[in-house]
């Protein structure tokens, strides 16, 4: 490369980030791998327009983002040294070890003539003297420039112009952990997002672990104000995203020794609860089942209610009729409200529904809870026609939720409209898992009484 090439290349750098990686690592930075050179220009555009505030993005492993990242905090600190850069990690280790390789590229010492190195490209880019730190540091001419950190880490006293998290799930236990889940969730939305500027972007690099990981709940929360950069290993058409970084067999191999679920969540980014989730479908309706004349069908309007056991549960109280060894939901409360407030907004559901037989598990205050619905019934709406049945429920609740799940998919049909009108029941029953750990039961556990009660006959016994 003579002189000329040499100016031309560096000022490319300066310009165009896919050029800079190339710069950096032609072997790997190949013009031919279309995937790194739209995901180099993904970022980009990112950062330079105003038509998204955050980006996540999905990549199989071994496949350069993490890679690609670090060398992005590179090329925007070069080109702009006001930009705050936060970086959120699994642990602080490898926060740290991130932060290391950005350091390191700023630092490093020209060695061979001919190899256009960091300082060539941006010659004014220099660690400010005396930060030491590996974790925090300023760079010359700007302040607080870096800051690596994890969700047990600190954020404290540092803002950010770009915010950058890099796969905080590393197993499919932790995937499949509710806790752990959460734990994320409020580490982004209680810490993170509070460091952020006015007019700062954020950018997530994560494999597709689980549908309410933190990627999932971003696009889920945020909207049209995420863009979503996903690839896949395995194509539409069967052919490899890159066959010289995984190769058909080498993914076959790799398929077979971890498991179908977790394959698909790490090289296809399928989130392993899906293939998990207890129901597979439900069944809807669109109009409760009538005669010819129009009446409706029905042996009985009946609930099934499942009180709060602690604080930190849900009350679930589902209205529904049966016909023909059928139920059909009509109305549901779903709430962590307490008993002053759901006793009488049970009640009402039931006089408006004309309940003939509510069942209330009486587990754990139930047993009060039911008496007070039945008392408000009479002296506020004047009404006996619910007959309220407390019962002790004394099965084991995962295996009568387990043993039931099919009939609940044959035999139950929702609204059709049922994810608008019970948002917060329709995520609990759509996301349940067969095996890992839930954050609550009370929804599949009460839509199971009603398969009890319907399908199965008593499943319970009357107080």
């Amino acid at each position: 490369m003579n002189d000329l090439q040499k100016f031309a290349r560096i000022e490319l750098s300066k310009r165009d980030f896919f050029v800079y990686c190339n710069t950096k690592a032609p072997d790997f930075y190949k013009k031919d791998r279309t995937f790194l050179v739209e995901f180099c220009t993904d970022l980009q555009t990112f950062l330079q327009s105003d038509e998204h505030e955050i980006l996540v993005v999905n990549m199989p492993p071994r496949h350069g983002k993490s890679r690609t990242i670090g060398n992005f905090v590179e090329w925007v600190l070069g080109n702009d040294q006001t930009q705050k850069i936060m970086t959120g990690s699994y642990n602080e280790i490898l926060s740290t070890n991130f932060s290391k390789g950005v350091r390191n590229t700023i630092q490093e010492v020209k060695a061979d003539k001919d190899k256009i190195i960091y300082s060539d490209i941006f010659p004014g880019v220099k660690i400010k003297w005396g930060d030491g730190a590996m974790n925090m540091w300023s760079l010359e001419n700007g302040y607080n420039n870096y800051l690596a950190t994890s969700p047990t880490g600190t954020a404290t006293g540092f803002g950010a112009t770009l915010m950058i998290i890099d796969d905080l799930i590393k197993s499919s236990l932790e995937a499949n952990n509710a806790d752990t889940l959460e734990k994320h969730w409020s580490w982004f939305t209680d810490t993170m997002l509070s460091r952020l500027e006015e007019g700062g972007k954020i950018i997530i690099v994560m494999t597709r672990w689980h549908s309410l990981d933190l990627a999932g709940r971003i696009i889920d929360e945020y909207g049209d104000k995420v863009k979503v950069v996903q690839y896949k290993a395995v194509q539409d058409d069967g052919s490899m995203l890159c066959p010289e970084i995984l190769s058909r067999k080498s993914y076959e191999t790799k398929r077979k020794a971890m498991g179908v679920e977790i394959a698909e969540a790490n090289y296809q980014q399928n989130p392993i609860d899906i293939k998990g989730r207890l129901y597979g479908r439900f069944k809807t309706y669109t109009e409760l089942p009538k005669d010819s004349s129009g009446h409706l069908l029905c042996s009985a309007v009946k609930n099934y209610t499942d009180t709060a056991d602690t604080g930190d549960d849900f009350l679930c109280s589902i209205n529904y009729v049966e016909y023909n060894k059928e139920a059909y939901v009509i109305n549901v409360i779903y709430t962590k409200d307490g008993m002053e407030i759901t006793e009488p907004a049970v009640a009402k559901m039931l006089y408006d529904d004309k309940v003939n037989v509510a069942d209330i598990e009486s587990n754990n205050g139930g047993r009060g809870f039911a008496r007070n619905v039945g008392s408000i019934l009479q002296s506020k709406y004047n009404s006996n026609r619910t007959v309220i049945h407390p019962f002790f429920q004394s099965k084991n609740k995962q295996s009568r939720i387990l043993s039931n799940s099919t009939w609940v998919m044959e035999h139950i049909y929702f609204p059709q409209n049922w994810a608008d009108r019970f948002p917060d029941y329709y995520t609990a029953m759509s996301r349940y898992q067969k095996e890992g750990k839930n954050a609550h039961d009370d929804a599949p556990d009460a839509t199971t009484g009603i398969a009890e009660k319907v399908g199965c006959g008593e499943a319970f016994s009357f107080d």
